[in-house]
C-alpha cells in the first residue's frame, strides 16, 4: 500500500512541472515582439539593357588576312662565271635601290669574246666592201658587152645573177648582219655579268658568297618591292557587297580607291597605316568559299600611326611582311541606319525593345555588319531607344521587364 503510495506521489510531481513549463512558455511566446513582415519583391524580371545610337558615314567592313610583297622575284645571273663581287648591301634584310648592282660576275671572258666578235665584224666589213667592188665591176663589164654586141646588131642576152655577183653581195651583206648580231650579243652578255636590281626592294633570302661560281638561271636569292604590300581578305559576299564600286576597281589604278586601314598589333600598341582597296578575285576560295578582297598599302616600311594616345617608349615599326593584320574598309554609306550592341541581336535577326519604360517589344532587322562590340542595323528602331542586353533568355511582346535605362527614360 505504502509503494502505491509513493508512485502515485512521483507521477503528481512529474505532472506539475511539465504543466509549469507549457504555462512558462506561453508567457514567454505572449511577451515576445511580433516578427516584422515584408512585402515579397515583384517577379517582374530585371534587364541589362543599352541605348540604341543613330548610325552616321560609312559602314565599316571588317577582315584579316597576312602581309605580302607587291612584287616579289627569284635573284638569278643570265650567264654563267665566278662571282667577284657583290653589293654590302646584298643579304637577308638590306634595301637595294632599283638600278643598283646586286652582284657582279667576272668580265674578262666577256670582254674577249666581245673582242673577237668586233674584230670578225670589221673583217666582214671589208668582205662587204669587197663585195660591192667586184658586183660593180661585173655590172660594167656586163654593160660594155652589151654595148658592144648591140653595135654589131647580134642579140643582147640578159646577164644572170651570178654573172653580176647579185648572190655575192647579198651573202656578203648577210654575213656583217650575223656579226653584227654576234657583237650585240657579246655586248649583252658582258652587260649581263652585273645583275641589277629591277626594283626598289628588300632582300628576302641570299645564297650566294664571293668566289661562287653560278650557272645560267642558277637562284641565289628573293627581293621584294619595297614600295608597297598588299593583304588579302577572304570576305563573305554580303560584306563584300558593302564595298562601294568593288566589281570596277582596276589593279594598280589608286585615283578610283576605296579607302582601308590597316592595323597590327606590336607588343602592347597597335599602329595603322593608311591603304585602299586594289582589287577583287573574281573567282570563289574552294575551301572557304570566301571572296579574296586585295587592300594595297603605299610606303609599308614608314613608321606607323599610333592607334591609342597612350604614350609608346619603343619607336613605331613599320608594316612587316608575313604579319597578321586587321583591316577596316570604307563601305558604303546608307541613308538611315542604327548601331546597337552586339548582345543586343537576339536569334532571328531580332532585337527586344522596351516600350513604355517596362514592356518588351520585338522588332525584326535586317544586319548590315558585324563588329566586335557592335552591330549596325535597319529596321522599326528609334534614336535612344532602350534595346535588351541581359538578363532573360526569351521574351513575348509585351512583357514587362525592369530595366535601369527605361526608367531614366
Amino acid at each position: 500500500m505504502k509503494n502505491l503510495k509513493d508512485g502515485l506521489k512521483s507521477y503528481l510531481v512529474a505532472a506539475g512541472i511539465l504543466v509549469g513549463a507549457v504555462v512558462l512558455a506561453s508567457i514567454l511566446v505572449s511577451l515576445s515582439p511580433e516578427p516584422e513582415r515584408r512585402e515579397l519583391p515583384p517577379r517582374i524580371p530585371f534587364v541589362q539593357s543599352a541605348q540604341v545610337a543613330p548610325g552616321a558615314g560609312a559602314i565599316p567592313v571588317y577582315g584579316a588576312g597576312t602581309v605580302r610583297p607587291s612584287a616579289e622575284i627569284d635573284i638569278t645571273s643570265q650567264v654563267s662565271g665566278r662571282v667577284d663581287w657583290m653589293n654590302p648591301s646584298f643579304h637577308s634584310g638590306g634595301r637595294i635601290k632599283a638600278g643598283d648592282t646586286i652582284f657582279r660576275i667576272e668580265r674578262e671572258d666577256y670582254q674577249y669574246r666581245l673582242r673577237e666578235a668586233m674584230a670578225d665584224l670589221e673583217d666582214r666589213k671589208v668582205a662587204l666592201l669587197e663585195a660591192r667592188e667586184l658586183a660593180a665591176v661585173a655590172r660594167t663589164e656586163y654593160e660594155q658587152y652589151s654595148g658592144r654586141q648591140r653595135e654589131s646588131g647580134s642579140t643582147v642576152t640578159q646577164a644572170s645573177p651570178l654573172v653580176l655577183r647579185e648572190p655575192q653581195l647579198k651573202a656578203a651583206q648577210a654575213a656583217l648582219k650575223r656579226e653584227e648580231a654576234k657583237v650585240a650579243e657579246a655586248r649583252l652578255a658582258l652587260a649581263r655579268t652585273s645583275v641589277k636590281a629591277s626594283f626598289d626592294g628588300y632582300v628576302r633570302e641570299k645564297s650566294v658568297d664571293i668566289g661562287q661560281f653560278l650557272t645560267v638561271g642558277q637562284v641565289v636569292g628573293r627581293l621584294f618591292a619595297a614600295d608597297a604590300v598588299e593583304v588579302v581578305l577572304p570576305l563573305s559576299d554580303s560584306n563584300t557587297a558593302l564595298i562601294p564600286g568593288l566589281w570596277e576597281l582596276q589593279a594598280g589604278d589608286a585615283k578610283r580607291r576605296v579607302n582601308a586601314r590597316v592595323i597590327a598589333r606590336y607588343a602592347d600598341a597597335h599602329y595603322a597605316w593608311d591603304g585602299y582597296v586594289d582589287r577583287a578575285e573574281v573567282s570563289l576560295d574552294k575551301q572557304t568559299r570566301t571572296i579574296d578582297v586585295i587592300v594595297r598599302v603605299p610606303e609599308p616600311f614608314s613608321a606607323g600611326t599610333p592607334v591609342d594616345s597612350q604614350e609608346h617608349t619603343s619607336q613605331p615599326p613599320p608594316l612587316l611582311v608575313g604579319k597578321f593584320v586587321e583591316v577596316e574598309i570604307e563601305g558604303l554609306t546608307p541613308e538611315s541606319y542604327f548601331r546597337i550592341p552586339r548582345l543586343a541581336l537576339q536569334p532571328g535577326n531580332e532585337v527586344w525593345v522596351i516600350r513604355d519604360g517596362q514592356r518588351v517589344g520585338i522588332v525584326p532587322v535586317q544586319v548590315l555588319q558585324r563588329g566586335d562590340n557592335e552591330i549596325f542595323v535597319t529596321g522599326a528602331l528609334e534614336e535612344g531607344q532602350a534595346v535588351v542586353t541581359g538578363g532573360i533568355q526569351f521574351a513575348t511582346e509585351g512583357m514587362r521587364v525592369r530595366s535601369r535605362d527605361a526608367v531614366e527614360q
